[in-house]
């Protein structure tokens, strides 16, 4: 049974995986798997390791912690490719799941800082997450 199925009415879905007490499991909210898979091949592989490393407890090269949410549990993964910057950002706050907040590409041709617009959709996937967990958890 896929229990994250019934949360669907969260913006979010899972992801069948191996079971194991060190492998967490993922979990995407909104449209985060949906845009992810919408990105060049050669991101998704690299966002895909990303993922797949933050579900075994490990980080990977290129995850930072995304400023403006007070620790190291929000992460994204920044990959420039052919001119273009794309992100995923996720959750490892939560000590059974990874949360795939957003995968977007960066279009500000300014600044490396996160457009304002996102980092409110993360905010608001962030606590849909959180929600989902209690109820998970309940």
């Amino acid at each position: 049974m896929d229990r994250g199925c019934k949360y669907t009415h969260l913006g979010i879905s899972s992801e069948n995986v191996e079971e194991s007490p060190k492998f967490r499991r993922l979990y995407w909210v909104g449209s985060s798997k949906k845009d992810l898979l919408a990105l060049p091949e050669d991101v998704v592989d690299v966002f895909g390791y990303a993922l797949y490393l933050a579900q075994i407890g490990r980080k990977h090269d290129q995850a930072r912690p995304i400023k403006g949410f007070g620790s190291a549990g929000v992460l994204e993964v920044v990959e420039d490719w052919e001119g273009s910057t794309y992100r995923a950002v996720y959750t490892v706050r939560f000590e059974r799941a990874v949360f795939v907040l957003h995968v977007f590409q960066k279009k500000a041709k300014r600044g490396i800082a996160t457009p304002k617009p996102d980092l409110d959709l993360i905010r608001h996937r962030l606590k849909v997450a959180e929600q989902a967990v209690m109820e998970l958890e309940s």
